[in-house]
């Protein structure tokens, strides 16, 4: 979708455009197209090229357009007249500015739109206008090396009112200033005021008699993309400056004007009547039913860290000297948002990054990282309702509508319909949504639901991470021990977990897997029915624990002896629950064997989540985090070994602690970590049931409907599952063979490890995936552990059996696709002993079990 040039309006309305002035060499009708308004006090919409707010644009060029605006300012901050003190390198990016409107700047010309300027700061204040110039206001004051606050339009308890004023001729008028810093707005340096353009400039100077009101300064400059004003709107800017004793300079990127028609409004509203009938009511506007998800949308949401103590806008007001850990922070977001990305159905180049109403600078930088690998447009929610026709002449083509999520001020008002413009029909492969922690409420599921309707793919970001800066300025929650949580005794692990016993989040496992596959929910938001097993699933996990005991033991022997070898102070942390076991064998061994005492802590991690930051907090402040080694049972895709790593940066990010990102596993026969007991698939017998071998315990949930931000993630403790825990059966028959294992498992561990990961694993994982016509690999659960957990927690479709694999490592394999009616096909070359397939297009009525509640398997 390309911006129209304003022809459909010119031909029905007879507004036009002129230039009178471009002192960077880019005209008018380069920065702006035509639409109509909804809007009985402006009948007319410029629609800005450059300025990513209705129009999906490259980040590139957005953010290009604004650092030229500050070049602007710092030349009329300089000189005696505004663009007196211009240089050749302004002009020069005017030029590329223009060339890359019209498409036809390449990726280096666009890179150089956005590179240093390489000047010192300036002492100035710049103050941006709530919604549309929050990011340019931001881009000008990086230009400037200066602080920055823009104004607001919502509400925030607890925050003083430094200022208000009206925007006569907006949809939305009032403006709020809130600076968390009552002194930011009281210096005597020159104040800058930021507008994506003027019109008349009454706003402009509304806010300047305001401020000069309560503090006078000596100068201001006032800063927007197009300056239209007319020969009175400038004479009145003189003659108030000359009335309150100071100086007003005014830079714009080019000025002009905009000829209007006479009987303009009455004119654009017969034209809008003549073309039908109103909008539909928004998405999430009273619909019995909700707004229409496209049946093929695949929704993400990733819950994106971000420095505890750095705000997400300049609502409150930035501070320069935070701008290198700003773009820090953005670069981890991006890659999040890119892990996101490469796991979704499909190869997606295009993308569209959608900030929200006030939202715009964070989303811009966002896409603009992305813009190194993909085509990427940025634009953002309104307030503003604008008439959309899908006509290449024309600005705004299409609307997506819906209801605002995040508690509005104006929500009193009944003022409540927002819209994102241009994304459907871009051709995008995503959506990525930006949210603030305030706007991502519950509510906010309509603008995402709105969005999947018509985009294949949304990713929804948000920030910052809560969790992390709550922390920051409370106590840490207390962790949990048993036997008040869990059947272990105290001593064997401490739970960095929340206890949600009494909260119902169990589903049948067929509305589970529908939810999952089809974007609606995540994984980590409820728990499977937790099934008892059957009396002959007990004897089979009887009898794999007799025949694979002495194994087991050896391979805790190695691993623990090997990360003893590689932490001097080891303090293990095992992910929750498939490590925990494994964390606790590998605590027993270090006491029996050397007669040292190893903290053992289990905490969450969550695909695309990451790990509990608040456990991680909890573990430095108790532990020097270098002693720190991570748990886990085994390998599969080797997908926890990668979100762990980058959890880890991101934690890094947050907190400025570092922990090592070493995974240490029983079994590795993915190849993808280097500490491990053995390579080997092998039945792990833990693997064979759910909590009744890990404490009782359920799997980790992450809720943030239900979990606060204080909060650990959440787990169940199953007291009632008690006559048949095994848990401590499973630990003492395996610790029984430590001392005759000893020796052995120490002459193992010795034996250095030449052969590096190389992660066949992965390539078999996707050469599978493409073999049985399965396009997400995420349905792709590799070996014996992870093909167990298909079996009992999924909708498993079939299994995949290496034809030379230890039939005694898949007995209970058979036996669970037995009772569930899977089928077992064999495979060759396979790296693992079996894989298990979950059901690709599951539908309700697939096989499996249902009901709520511990139930006993079939």
């Amino acid at each position: 979708m390309t911006v129209g040039t304003g022809r459909w309006v010119q031909e029905r309305l007879g507004v036009t455009l002129r230039t009178a002035d471009a002192p960077v060499g880019v005209q008018l009708e380069d920065l702006v197209g035509l639409a109509v308004r909804r809007n009985p006090r402006r009948a007319h919409l410029l629609v800005s090229t450059v300025l990513g707010k209705h129009v999906p644009t490259d980040p590139r060029i957005v953010r290009g357009a604004g650092l030229l605006l500050g070049d602007l300012v710092h030349a009329a901050l300089m000189e005696p007249a505004p663009g007196d003190g211009l240089d050749d390198e302004a002009r020069a990016r005017g030029a590329v500015l223009r060339s890359a409107v019209h498409g036809e700047a390449d990726d280096a010309a666009l890179e150089r739109l956005t590179a240093a300027r390489g000047r010192p700061a300036v002492d100035v204040t710049v103050l941006g206008y709530a919604e549309t110039a929050t990011a340019l206001g931001a881009q000008v004051a990086e230009a400037l090396g200066a602080t920055y606050l823009h104004s607001t339009r919502r509400h925030v308890p607890g925050v003083a009112v430094a200022g208000r004023f009206e925007e006569a001729h907006s949809h939305a008028t009032s403006h709020l200033l809130l600076p968390a810093d009552p002194d930011l707005l009281t210096g005597d340096e020159p104040l800058v005021l930021v507008d994506d353009e003027l019109s008349t400039g009454r706003t402009a100077l509304a806010t300047i008699e305001a401020l000069h009101a309560v503090h006078p300064r000596a100068r201001y400059v006032v800063a927007a993309l197009i300056d239209l004003r007319s020969p009175d709107d400038r004479a009145r800017t003189l003659a108030a400056a000359e009335r309150w004793g100071t100086r007003i300079d005014v830079v714009a990127l080019a000025a002009g004007g905009v000829d209007l028609p006479p009987g303009l409004p009455e004119r654009a509203a017969e034209l809008v009547a003549s073309l039908g009938a109103p909008d539909a009511p928004p998405q999430g506007a009273g619909e019995p039913d909700g707004p229409r998800r496209g049946t093929d949308a695949h929704v993400v949401r990733v819950r994106v860290p971000w420095p505890a103590d750095l705000p997400e806008s300049a609502r409150h007001g930035w501070d320069p000297a935070w701008d290198a850990r700003r773009d820090a922070a953005v670069e981890h977001v991006a890659a999040a948002v890119e892990r996101a990305l490469e796991e979704v159905p499909g190869d997606v180049d295009h993308v569209v990054v959608l900030g929200t109403e006030e939202l715009l600078d964070v989303p811009q930088r966002i896409g603009a990282v992305l813009a190194r690998t993909r085509t990427v447009r940025s634009s953002s929610t309104t307030r503003s309702p604008v008439l959309a026709v899908d006509d290449p002449g024309y600005a705004v083509r299409s609307a997506v509508r819906f209801v605002a999520h995040d508690d509005p001020a104006d929500a009193a008002e009944g003022d409540t319909t927002r819209y994102a413009y241009n994304v459907a029909g871009a051709g995008a492969g995503a959506v990525v949504l930006v949210l603030d922690e305030k706007g991502d409420t519950e509510a906010a599921t309509v603008l995402v639901d709105a969005l999947a309707a018509v985009t294949p793919v949304v990713v929804v970001a948000t920030l910052p991470d809560t969790a992390a800066r709550t922390a920051r300025g409370r106590a840490l929650p207390e962790p949990l021990h048993g036997p008040t949580f869990g059947s272990y005794p105290a001593q064997e692990v401490t739970w960095l977990l929340t206890d949600l016993s009494h909260v119902a989040l169990e589903a049948p496992v067929e509305e589970r897997e529908e939810a999952v596959q089809s974007g609606g929910a995540h994984y980590a938001e409820s728990l499977p029915v937790e099934y008892l097993p059957s009396a002959a699933y007990t004897a089979l996990f009887d009898e794999a624990l007799a025949d694979s005991a002495r194994r087991m033991a050896l391979a805790v022997g190695v691993v623990t002896e090997r990360a003893l070898a590689a932490r001097t102070e080891p303090v293990l942390v095992s992910l929750a629950r498939a490590g925990t076991p494994v964390g606790a064998l590998m605590r027993r061994w270090a006491a029996r064997v050397h007669g040292v005492d190893v903290p053992h802590y289990t905490a969450s991690i969550v695909r695309g989540r990451g790990i509990d930051h608040l456990a991680l907090q909890h573990v430095a402040a108790h532990h020097d985090p270098r002693g720190v080694l991570f748990v886990d049972g085994w390998t599969g895709k080797g997908a926890i070994a990668r979100e762990l790593a980058a959890a880890l940066v991101e934690h890094e990010a947050i907190t400025g602690v570092a922990f090592p990102s070493e995974l240490a596993v029983l079994a590795d026969p993915g190849w993808c970590v280097d500490l491990f007991g053995t390579r080997d698939d092998f039945l792990i017998p833990s693997a064979c049931l759910n909590s009744t071998v890990s404490g009782l315990v359920s799997r980790t949930v992450l809720n943030p409907r239900i979990l606060r931000e204080d909060q650990f993630h959440g787990a169940k403790f199953y007291a009632e599952l008690a006559p048949s825990d095994v848990s401590l059966q499973f630990l003492d028959a395996v610790s029984a063979w430590f001392d005759d294992v000893a020796q052995e498992a120490q002459a193992l561990a010795r034996v250095p490890v030449t052969d590096a990961p190389d992660w066949r694993g992965w390539a078999a994982v996707v050469r599978v995936a493409q073999e049985q016509g399965i396009g997400d690999v995420n349905l792709v659960k590799p070996g014996i552990g992870e093909t167990t957990r298909v079996l009992l927690r999924r909708v498993p479709w079939k299994i995949l059996v290496r034809e030379d694999a230890d039939p005694r490592d898949l007995r209970h394999i058979r036996q669970l696709a037995h009772e569930r009616g899977v089928p077992v096909e064999p495979a060759p070359d396979l790296p693992y002993a079996c894989i298990g397939l979950i059901h690709p297009q599951y539908t309700r009525g697939a096989t499996g079990a249902s009901g709520t509640g511990v139930q006993v398997a079939p």
